[in-house]
């Protein structure tokens, strides 16, 4: 996104409104592909180096009007956070405020209630068989969060997602929904694009009630990393992204 489509808020720096103005754009995106759910669901981006400080959105506005502007400036270290006037929903400071404070690498958090992720979280085994490229994209790359436990909103909940999740970039949470991260707000996006994307293949493929044809382990793993041979395709999928709501004249980055 180029910095002269960005108009910065007053004491922002580049950076921060850089941020800003990518994550909102990626809440009107989550809206235009119908992955977000009422006023409901979080996503967060660290704006330190230690991860802790971040910003996420306003307690229940739809993800079609956020607004850069409109994003909270949150420190998972502080305990007073939701006695603020403008405290977030304590789910979405439970959920992301835990896996800020833990998990450094995951610099951008998104989670929805998306369709097929959530009907896949549903079953009873929710494994992601590799069935095609994208599905293979995961193969041994998914954490399984088994204990839906309610409405995350305590910090322990919070806590106990966020040491299910560890090291890696999605955590399925079983009935509930999907939980994604990246290094950056582009690559959370993409991450979560394709996520959806191949749980839709299998579910589609399940409700055929044909039998399924599983890759054998060793091409799904060589496909997975396949995958991991393209650095720069996140940013160019955002970037087309940000381009088309561009020329729709989306007001994002306000």
């Amino acid at each position: 996104m180029s910095a002269t489509k960005l108009r910065r808020g007053e004491n922002l720096n580049a950076a921060e409104w850089a941020l800003r103005a990518g994550l909102a754009a990626a809440f009107r995106l989550a809206a235009l592909n119908n992955w977000h759910e009422s006023v409901a669901n979080h996503f967060s981006v660290a704006v330190s180096d230690d991860g802790r400080q971040f910003l996420m959105n306003p307690r229940w506005k739809h993800f079609s009007r956020i607004k850069a502007s409109d994003l909270l400036l949150l420190d998972s270290s502080d305990s007073s956070t939701m006695q603020r006037p403008d405290a977030p929903d304590p789910s979405a400071w439970s959920i992301h405020g835990a896996i800020h404070a833990a998990a450094p690498h995951a610099r951008c958090v998104l989670h929805v209630h998306s369709p097929y992720a959530t009907a896949l979280a549903c079953l009873a085994d929710p494994t992601m068989l590799p069935v095609d490229q994208n599905t293979a994209r995961y193969f041994n790359r998914i954490a399984f969060d088994r204990q839906y436990g309610g409405i995350a909103d305590d910090t322990e909940e919070g806590r106990r997602l966020a040491a299910t999740l560890g090291q890696r970039r999605v955590l399925l949470m079983a009935n509930h929904g999907v939980l994604v991260t990246g290094a950056t707000v582009a690559d959370a996006y993409d991450e979560l694009y394709y996520f959806e994307r191949a749980c839709q293949t299998l579910i589609l493929a399940y409700a055929t009630g044909r039998p399924l044809n599983v890759l054998p382990d060793e091409m799904a793993e060589r496909t997975a990393r396949d995958w991991e041979n393209y650095p720069n395709y996140a940013a160019a999928h955002f970037g087309e992204m940000l381009r088309i709501l561009d020329a729709q004249g989306a007001d994002y980055a306000s």
